[in-house]
């Protein structure tokens, strides 16, 4: 066994997966190479990123390279668009999901001005690189897939910081507007919103365990019977970025267990207040 799996979907592509060296970003480089694509891991921790790589080989899966990647520096950017090309002969998917959560600051009037310009920076700025260097050897060969990682934070309001959340839904955008112009080039672009899942970028902001992040989401959730992992952000990935979904375009995939269909805090409150009037009696 070589480690790819049965009906491989990415089987003779190339893949990009900036973020790639941990959370959303590793399980999808893992699945993308499961699935027989070759993918170039971009990211700032080499280590991780390094380690990764030399895993997968060990696994027998020797087409995953990594390029150290600053995905707010242009020259970064294009260095890993050009080395995917000149080390794989063409690039298929840009995965844009190098993305950082900033400061939990959940006022305005508490929000940091500096922590607010750099996650546009990397966030915003960093998918807008990312797509247009991926579009500059994509538009000539009148095909490709970009993607982005947006948030449950671009359709639902008031559960993250306002940097974090204005941020997201300017991917969005991004999102719609190059789905419109580059769909002239037979170039795909879609969103995936992840919900929140325990990924080292959420227990690290949060300053809490896996393991209690999990089951604050598990309490919360709409979906019972699930813990959301980074592994369902990756098989949304995999869908998106595969002859599959070939007719799938300017769409925003929110991968929340179906917490932003509704809001529950006026029936939790009703079952409160009967609960406690229960008891009076």
């Amino acid at each position: 066994m070589n480690g790819h799996i049965p009906n491989m979907r990415l089987e003779g592509k190339v893949a990009i997966v900036t973020g790639g060296a941990s959370g959303f970003g590793e399980s999808t480089v893992r699945l993308f190479a499961k699935h027989g694509a070759k993918v170039l891991v971009a990211d700032v921790q080499d280590e991780k990123g390094l380690s990764l790589c030399k895993e997968l080989a060990c696994n027998s899966i020797n087409d995953v390279i990594y390029v150290h990647c600053d995905v707010t520096q242009d020259s970064d950017v294009k260095n890993v668009v050009n080395t995917a090309v000149s080390t794989f002969g063409k690039l298929n998917i840009m995965f844009n999901n190098a993305g950082i959560p900033g400061n939990l600051d959940f006022t305005i009037l508490e929000s940091d001005n500096e922590n607010f310009k750099r996650v546009f920076d990397v966030n915003v700025f960093g998918s807008f690189l990312g797509a247009k260097h991926a579009a500059r050897v994509m538009i000539p060969a009148k095909c490709g897939v970009i993607l982005f990682t947006s948030s449950v934070a671009s359709v639902l309001s008031g559960e993250s910081p306002h940097s974090y959340t204005v941020s997201k839904h300017a991917v969005v955008g991004l999102m719609k507007n190059l789905c419109v112009e580059l769909g002239q080039h037979g170039i795909r672009v879609n969103c995936i919103s992840p919900g929140s899942v325990s990924t080292p970028l959420v227990t690290n902001a949060m300053g809490l365990e896996k393991r209690v992040v999990d089951e604050i989401v598990c309490e919360s959730a709409v979906l019972k019977g699930v813990v959301p992992e980074a592994e369902d952000v990756a098989e949304a990935a995999v869908y998106l970025a595969s002859d599959g979904a070939r007719y799938v375009t300017g769409v925003n995939l929110v991968v929340d267990g179906g917490y932003s269909t509704t809001n529950q805090t006026y029936s939790r409150v009703i079952k409160q207040t009967f609960e406690s009037l229960a008891k009076k009696i």
